[in-house]
């Protein structure tokens, strides 16, 4: 995912399309569909604020930058005391502050 999204440009297309592979992964990995359901709304609530508007480039740096950071953050492979930490953080995580 991450690797992913840091080769993609920072405009509004790059997380309609991160979505969309979002879905993909649910479906081909299930045991990570709760994380991915959060990291999709996460990415929908900020294509929702700037929808059909221009996103000004220090906003498109900073949250593309906070998500690789959140991405990067993640261990999909950990104990599940880390995933829940991992899923609980995402829940709470603001994209744009």
């Amino acid at each position: 995912m991450k690797f992913w999204v840091s080769q993609q440009h920072h405009g509004l297309r790059t997380f309609k399309d991160f979505q969309q592979k979002l879905e993909s992964l649910s479906r081909d990995e299930p045991e990570q569909a709760g994380l991915y359901r959060l990291l999709s709304n996460l990415v929908g609530g900020y294509v929702e604020a700037f929808d059909e508007e221009p996103v000004p480039v220090e906003v498109a740096d900073h949250v593309h930058r906070r998500l690789l950071e959140l991405l990067a953050s993640l261990d999909l492979r950990a104990n599940s005391n880390r995933r829940l930490a991992d899923i609980n953080r995402v829940a709470s995580f603001d994209l744009l502050h």
